[in-house]
């Protein structure tokens, strides 16, 4: 794939304009008043009948494994397809030009927590909590970050889950929660509390619903960045859950695989998400050096200048041409490596950054100021290099699958 098709330029500008009409004349208040990003997210799947097609795949696909045609994430799979994953990244690029946080709460809610339970869950809980996530009727937040581990997730994790007769009693504290301040379902990932070294002990998944006994969400933190997606903390503690709430409805199997596949997920996801961003900055990085003027003529003559425009739409194309690999892999029915992943998200993240810093520093003085949409596309970006595992994880990462290989 070289290039979007006739029918997705045709959805790519009907998504804009949306965008420009109902996003972008909110940026202030999504950016620094109190309007949570929701209703509009609502909406944008109602207008373009999101929300009905993704009813309509998860109901077949429900379908067919009550009529023992076998369990698994179909929807998840019948949406991968070429076609499906190109109509899936273009509101994602097409949000980042704007709001880029929209999209990491959308996709926490609609793609990691319903994709969660969708993969590893029984039929029941499925019926029980998908369908609500995939049109974010209800909002949904997957949660495994803790105070302590950060990258360090699985063996520094201290939310535990102890038998209980025929349940558990839940306890820990999670941060950096996507969603978690709104969220109606969450995900949580914590471990088995079976007398065995913490470090090693068995990862379980439960579901859990806003309000439960026990189960407190936080305001939403103050960050750097991804304004329009709120962040906040989760305390647990002594929260009883029956068996029906333990994913997958048993402990043998239970395993780490299903929060790797997650965040293979969210890695891949960068990559649309860094060429909204950097098509944003290139667009307003060129419009600027064509406006502005120093020395008697505008900036757009001075070489350097020349420079930096010429690298932004260097790393444009690389970008571009890295969401055309997963959509052209998703046609022949084949998905990324976990390594291929990270390499994947360790360039675009690094790229978006290294662009969004030259795009303020293009844009001088004003580059500072909040009034030029670069200072806040510079503090979204940095979150790339950060969530969903970080630079340094994604390097060693592509470095062991290179030397397990070799």
């Amino acid at each position: 794939m070289i290039e979007w098709n006739e029918q997705q330029l045709m959805v790519r500008d009907a998504v804009r304009k949306f965008v420009e009409t109902e996003v972008k004349p909110h940026v202030e208040d999504l950016e620094h008043g109190t309007m949570p990003p929701y209703d509009i997210l609502r909406r944008m799947m109602q207008t373009f009948g999101i929300d009905e097609m993704s009813k309509a795949r998860f109901r077949k696909q429900l379908e067919r494994e009550k009529e023992g045609g076998g369990k698994g994430n179909g929807a998840a799979s019948e949406e991968g397809r070429g076609d499906g994953l190109a109509m899936t990244l273009i509101p994602i690029i097409e949000l980042c030009h704007y709001c880029p946080g929209m999209v990491t709460a959308m996709g926490v809610s609609v793609g990691l927590t319903a994709n969660a339970i969708l993969s590893k869950g029984t039929t029941e809980q499925k019926e029980r909590w998908v369908e609500p996530l995939l049109t974010m009727e209800k909002v949904g937040a997957w949660a495994i970050t803790e105070p302590d581990s950060g990258s360090d997730a699985f063996g520094g994790m201290k939310a535990s889950a102890r038998r209980d007769g025929d349940g558990y009693i839940l306890n820990g504290n999670k941060t950096f929660i996507t969603n978690g301040p709104y969220a109606d379902t969450t995900v949580f990932i914590c471990k088995l509390d079976d007398g065995s070294d913490p470090r090693k002990r068995p990862i379980l998944t439960f579901v859990l619903d806003k309000g439960m006994d026990g189960f407190v969400q936080s305001k939403p933190m103050r960050k750097m960045g991804m304004h329009s997606s709120p962040t906040g903390e989760l305390f647990v503690e002594d929260v009883r859950v029956g068996k029906d709430r333990l994913l997958g409805g048993k402990e043998e199997g239970a395993s780490r695989s299903g929060a790797k596949q997650t965040f293979s997920i969210e890695r891949t996801g960068v990559a649309a998400m860094g060429l909204g961003i950097v098509e944003q900055c290139l667009k307003l990085c060129v419009d600027y050096a064509k406006t502005r003027v120093a020395f008697g003529k505008p900036i757009g003559e001075f070489q350097l200048i020349q420079l930096k425009l010429a690298k932004m739409e260097v790393a444009r194309m690389n970008i571009q041409n890295l969401v055309f690999r997963q959509i052209e892999m998703a046609q022949q029915g084949v998905s990324m490596t976990f390594a291929e992943a990270s390499a994947c998200k360790l360039y675009a993240a690094q790229a978006t950054m290294e662009v969004c810093l030259e795009a303020v520093q293009l844009f001088g003085g004003n580059g500072y100021m909040s009034e030029f949409q670069v200072e806040q596309l510079c503090r979204d970006a940095k979150v790339l290099q950060i969530y969903a595992g970080t630079d340094e994880i994604q390097i060693s990462q592509i470095a062991r699958d290179l030397l397990a290989t070799a």
